[in-house]
């Protein structure tokens, strides 16, 4: 078996908070001895969910066994999901920025096939693939401020956005929002674009908007943008391109990978 060194665009911050959780875990379990050091075990369980490296050779190239690497990684990850921050918290951020700019994003997952029914809730007729609804507040500049829990890909963003209490503590809260017309309706403190009306049911034909709602809407755009950047920051990590674990797993690698954003 060949091993050979390679890099990741992974911040020596990320590492070090995962080490130093994954030290104090090994502290309150009274761990005498294992395989590897708490940094090591951090290198492979980053080398995991940013290069999505496999069990196999991350084995291979750390000297251990896969069952060893197995419950290294979920360890890790487990860790890391237990500081991702509230709801409440993430709300506290958002207080103190200009806006927040609200979305939804689909994470493409392979393992579904649990009878039929469960198939079809996993199914996005939006994007024609099977995956995982999952909320996404981002900043001004775009940078991560809250990913909400895993939810199945066929639930809309409204209902999705909904179910986690979000639209509500937003509103609540008086936070400027900016989000698509998927959150047409949401209250008072969410921002969406203008949308074209039917003029005639019958005829199907649509009323242009004015130059003035046109200048809206492009302002707007402009101020929505940048919450693709917290999309792509999610999916930049290659665990969460095509999370390949059973769904119900799905929650905690989006809020191990939130983190590993947050510090960097």
């Amino acid at each position: 078996m060949l091993v050979y060194p390679s890099s990741m665009p992974v911040s020596n911050r990320a590492l070090q908070v995962l080490a130093d959780a994954l030290r104090h875990r090994r502290t309150v379990l009274g761990s005498r001895w294992r395989r590897l050091t708490a940094g090591e075990q951090a290198l492979l369980v980053l080398a995991h969910l940013n290069k999505g490296e496999t069990y196999t050779a991350l084995a291979g190239g750390f000297g251990v066994g896969t069952t060893t690497v197995f419950r290294y990684v979920h360890e890790g990850i487990d860790v890391l999901a237990a500081l991702a921050p509230t709801l409440d918290e993430a709300l506290d951020v958002a207080r103190r920025k200009a806006f927040v700019i609200l979305d939804g994003t689909l994470l493409a997952i392979d393992r579904v096939g649990m009878g039929s029914g469960y198939d079809r809730a996993f199914y996005s007729g939006k994007h024609k693939r099977h995956g995982v609804n999952v909320q996404v507040l981002a900043d001004p500049s775009g940078r991560l401020v809250w990913a909400s829990p895993a939810l199945p890909g066929a639930r809309h963003d409204m209902g999705a956005a909904c179910e986690h209490g979000l639209i509500d503590a937003l509103n609540d809260t008086g936070i400027h929002v900016v989000a698509d017309t998927a959150y047409q309706g949401g209250g008072s403190a969410i921002r969406v674009p203008q949308r074209r009306r039917r003029l005639d049911p019958d005829t199907g034909r649509y009323r242009q908007l004015s130059r003035a709602q046109k200048q809206v809407n492009a302002a707007h755009a402009r101020q929505r943008g940048p919450g693709e950047r917290a999309n792509a920051q999610l999916k930049s990590w290659q665990v969460l391109r095509k999370i390949r674990s059973c769904p119900r797993r799905a929650t905690t690698l989006v809020q191990a990978v939130m983190v590993l954003i947050q510090t960097a």
